[in-house]
């Protein structure tokens, strides 16, 4: 069995094919295919968001396709950056440049809450109609600064309750415990007996 992973983004797609390492299935990054471009994200949801990525590579590649979207939501801000994490600081927007305006927002606020999660959301679209759903959400604070190597995006602030960043963990750990973890692998599994 072959999936396509609807995604451009390289660090997701190493993820995601870690995580969905089932056996008999290959796992195969939609930027493989000539033609293939990022559709444009205007969900209103993170649902909605994979849903259209996943559209956009069944259109494409007439296969079975997987997407998922992620974002941070932030209580001190009304749950921003949501589904507009990655390009929160504007198009073109860079890991850096996201974090950075993260971090500016939050100091505006002293004092305030810097509790927040990770959601994903997960797809599995088929070219006979049938969906498949998984949802995973991670728990923690936004650090004051980045720490940490590891991971991508907000990993480097996102704190984890034992008081290390996801940057700080590597992606083994990771692998077992994040946001996109949890939703893929409940996708995992419901994909299995397929």
């Amino acid at each position: 069995m072959k999936y396509v992973l609807a995604t451009f983004n390289r660090d997701k797609a190493r993820e995601l094919q870690a995580l969905l390492a089932l056996p008999g299935v290959e796992i195969v990054p939609l930027a493989d295919y000539p033609g293939a471009v990022a559709p444009e994200e205007d969900g209103a949801t993170l649902l909605e968001n994979a849903r259209i990525k996943a559209r956009a590579a069944l259109a494409l590649t007439g296969l079975p396709c997987i997407a998922d979207d992620t974002g941070l939501e932030v209580d001190a801000l009304d749950g921003a950056p949501g589904i507009h994490a990655a390009r929160y600081a504007g198009p073109g927007a860079t890991y850096e440049s996201n974090v950075a305006k993260l971090l500016a927002e939050l100091a505006a606020r002293p004092g305030a809450p810097r509790s927040a999660r990770f959601r994903t959301c997960c797809v599995a679209l088929f070219p006979d109609g049938r969906e498949l759903c998984a949802d995973g959400v991670l728990e923690g604070e936004v650090t004051e600064s980045p720490r940490g190597t590891h991971g991508f995006g907000y990993d480097p602030v996102f704190l984890l309750p034992d008081g290390r960043t996801l940057a700080e963990i590597p992606a083994s750990e990771k692998n077992g415990i994040s946001h996109r973890a949890r939703a893929v692998l409940s996708l995992a599994a419901l994909l299995s007996p397929i």
